[in-house]
């Protein structure tokens, strides 16, 4: 992801968040030096997600899939490729937080090795004032290493 990508992206959150990030909340990323990432399919930007590294361990922060592109693996490949770099970076696991709402998210991160190792109480605003996320973790140690 360049900066000249964050309209596209930004028009994705919009539509397929229910609190997207800002226009802030993306350039911040960039400036931070976190793993933003974009797929293209025909020139247009498709998925995006940004990945923050701590030392040995990253944080996915967010990702989403164009609405009309969903439910074609998009995900699954952004995801695998930020996994990919996390492992080439010589990170120990992913972190993330999910919606206890999104059962499909939960499914893809299940079916790549995320465990559930929490709960953040009230940690999403929701249209009922605030649901609870999912804490879950992947560990990358052993043969994923390389």
């Amino acid at each position: 992801m360049t900066t000249e990508d964050v309209e596209a992206v930004l028009a994705i959150e919009k539509i397929v968040q229910a609190y997207p990030w800002t226009r802030g909340n993306f350039s911040d990323a960039l400036s931070s030096g976190y793993r933003c990432a974009v797929d293209e399919v025909q020139g247009e930007i498709v998925s995006y997600a940004v990945l923050m590294p701590v030392l040995d361990e990253a944080e996915l922060l967010t990702i989403g899939v164009a609405a009309t592109r969903q439910r074609r693996g998009l995900g699954r490949t952004m995801l695998a490729a930020l996994m990919q770099w996390a492992i080439a970076n010589k990170m120990r696991r992913v972190f993330l937080e999910v919606r206890v709402s999104n059962l499909s998210a939960i499914a893809l991160y299940r079916s790549v090795g995320f465990v559930e190792i929490g709960m953040r109480r009230g940690y999403y605003r929701n249209a009922q004032g605030r649901e609870d996320a999912l804490l879950m973790a992947c560990e990358l140690t052993g043969e994923d290493r390389g």
